[in-house]
């Protein structure tokens, strides 16, 4: 069951008597739990994600070098695309700014 909205919440209660006691021992970690975005958590997403922009970013500089050795112009979509690709993997990959 996908929560959504308090209601979803309610009904899960009545329907899963463990999830009901894990509420009143632990309301926010039990409603937590249910409620968590899976792209935050799901680490088959974020490694298709990875790889899918590592990809592009090897296809792009195999692409330019080939380009560059036969002497064709380069395309500036090419050199765009690999790079937006290098700063999302960055992004990605970078650790969090902690909070003080």
């Amino acid at each position: 069951m996908q929560i959504q909205s308090a209601s979803d919440v309610i009904a899960k209660i009545n329907q899963d008597p463990a999830f009901a006691a894990a509420v009143k021992e632990n309301p926010a970690a039990a409603i937590a739990e249910v409620a968590s975005n899976p792209l935050q958590t799901d680490r088959l997403i974020y490694r298709m994600v990875v790889g899918a922009l590592g990809l592009t970013m090897l296809l792009s500089l195999i692409g330019i070098f080939i380009m560059a050795f036969y002497g064709k112009l380069i395309p500036e979509g090419a050199i765009a695309l690999g790079s937006a690709a290098v700063g999302a993997v960055a992004g990605l990959l970078a650790p969090s700014p902690s909070r003080g």
